[in-house]
């Protein structure tokens, strides 16, 4: 069975979604950098702390971690500096 969605690799940043780390206090420099950003083709990444092993075992019961997925965490501030840059619908 084929996935309804998949990522494309060659999709690349064109858009910071929000402030950048430094502005928001978030990063000690240039590593460790919580981010989001549009892809060309319209997707989002989201650069953040990996913490799938510390999750996986506490996710609720219509939650799942896929093979090649990652659950990754991101500060509050990151998100809500995006607000302005998503679309509402």
């Amino acid at each position: 069975m084929s996935q309804p969605w998949d990522a494309d690799p060659d999709a690349a940043l064109t858009r910071r979604l929000g402030k950048p780390p430094t502005e928001l206090g978030t990063t000690g420099g240039r590593d460790g950098c919580p981010d989001i950003w549009e892809l060309d083709n319209g997707d989002i990444a989201v650069i953040g702390r990996d913490l799938t092993a510390a999750y996986r075992t506490g996710l609720p019961y219509d939650v799942t971690v896929g093979e090649g997925e990652r659950l990754v965490v991101i500060p509050r501030a990151t998100l809500l500096s995006a607000k302005a840059d998503l679309p509402d619908a």
